[in-house]
Order: structure tokens, then C-alpha cells, then sequence
């Protein structure tokens, strides 16, 4: 793909990612957002790559509202920490979380569920920053980003004790048990 030419906005086809679009063109990568997988760094030498269309596009003029709603929503969550609305489950909503300390002589501590449903949302849409961040990044090897990642999906692993928290399946922790 390296001899054609690529430029931010244009639409490709990967065979692992499926389609995605080219947010950034550097000296020897393509940044590409990928409707399933997010943001990938993809060698301009990778043959793989099938070129969707459109080409050169500067301003793309036939996004419908979901799509800019989408990419406003990508913007606001890399930038202002905002993450997406998730829900907590039916059963937990109201309900208070009670840290029991072993000692009868000090005090329980109450927090409010929603509140620590919050933190452990927080929490993972910093963890799906950091990982964008390496995925984009220029000075890592391949190898150095694929250890990352692999420390990445460790820490999902291991928070997938919280799942039961959540109500949608989608919007779980998944380590490396659930990507196989």
C-alpha cells in the first residue's frame, strides 16, 4: 500500500481490525481509528491494507449525525476525561457498598454504589486511553507496544472481578480468557 497515496479521512479495509478510517498519516505509519478495535498504528508497508475510499479527502461532507455524535463523544473522552454514559445494574442502583474493617472497634465506611460504580468506569475508559496512547505512539517498537499491551490486558484480567456491577455484558472488562 505504500505507493499509493493515503491521506487523513480515508476509508480502509484491515484483515484483523475490519474498516477503519486514517486519522493521522506519519513518516512511516498511518494512524487509523477502527470501528472495532480503536486507534491502530499501521506501517505504511503493511500489504494487508485495502484502500476503501474516498481518497484525498479534506472534508468529508456525508457523515450522518451518528457518526459526528460518535467522533464529538472519541474527542471529548481523549481530551476532557468525559467517558461514556454506563449503566449500573438494576439491582445495585440505590444501594451502598460497606467496607467491613476486621476490627470491631473501628468504624465501617458506607459508600454510595454509584459513586464507586463511577470510579471503576473512570478507570477504565483511562485504561482505553493509555492504550490508544501507545497504540499511536511514534518512539515504541511494535514489540515494546505489544508488551504494553499485553500488561494492559492483565490489569482488564484482573478487574474483572467489578463486572458484576455492570448491566450491559458489552461494557465489561475482558482479559485474556475472554479474547480468545
Amino acid at each position: 500500500m505504500e505507493d499509493r497515496i493515503v491521506s487523513v479521512g480515508t476509508k480502509v479495509k484491515h484483515p484483523q481490525f475490519g474498516i477503519g478510517k486514517v486519522e493521522h498519516v506519519a513518516e512511516y505509519h498511518y494512524v487509523i481509528n477502527f470501528d472495532s478495535r480503536g486507534i491502530v498504528d499501521v506501517s505504511k508497508k503493511f500489504a494487508g491494507l485495502e484502500v476503501l475510499g474516498p481518497k484525498n479527502v479534506e472534508y468529508e461532507t456525508d457523515l450522518d449525525s451518528d457518526e459526528i455524535e460518535k467522533a464529538v463523544e472519541r474527542i471529548l473522552r481523549k481530551w476532557n476525561g468525559i467517558g461514556e454514559v454506563v449503566p449500573l445494574g438494576d439491582r445495585w442502583s440505590g444501594g451502598t457498598l460497606l467496607l467491613q474493617p476486621a476490627d470491631p472497634s473501628q468504624k465501617p465506611k458506607e459508600i454510595p454504589i454509584e459513586t464507586f460504580f463511577h470510579k471503576i468506569v473512570m478507570l477504565r475508559d483511562r485504561m482505553r486511553v493509555l492504550e490508544q496512547n501507545i497504540n499511536s505512539n511514534e518512539k515504541l517498537s511494535d514489540e515494546d507496544k505489544v508488551n504494553l499491551q499485553q500488561y494492559i490486558t492483565r490489569i482488564y484480567g484482573s478487574l474483572t472481578t467489578f463486572n458484576v456491577l455492570f448491566k450491559n455484558k458489552e461494557q465489561q472488562f475482558v482479559g485474556e480468557k475472554g479474547k480468545e
